[in-house]
């Protein structure tokens, strides 16, 4: 899970994106709508890393529809310090 985590958020131009919509649906779990919304964010962009994420196993949805919400899966919460390690080196 290490080297998917720093694939998706770290090794492409959209990773720092997907860092920020992996945050704050860890925050608290919500739809593209709201993320789009909270994150000022185009809503194609924000579907497009949800894609991604949830592709690569790093983000759960609750359904198939507009509504959709999205949440960290766990696989992802037990490696959350990876996680925090490559959001720090992507802030820096």
């Amino acid at each position: 899970m290490e080297t998917v985590l720093w694939q998706v958020l770290a090794g492409t131009r959209g990773g720092p994106n997907r860092a920020r919509i992996l945050r704050a649906i860890d925050e608290r779990p919500r739809n593209a709508n709201r993320l789009s919304e909270d994150l000022d964010m185009a809503y194609n962009t924000i579907r497009h890393h949800l894609e991604v994420l949830e592709e690569n196993g790093v983000v759960t949805s609750g359904g198939s529809d507009y509504g959709t919400v999205y949440l960290p899966s766990d696989r992802v919460r037990n490696h959350w310090n990876t996680v925090e390690r490559i959001i720090s080196q992507i802030d820096d």
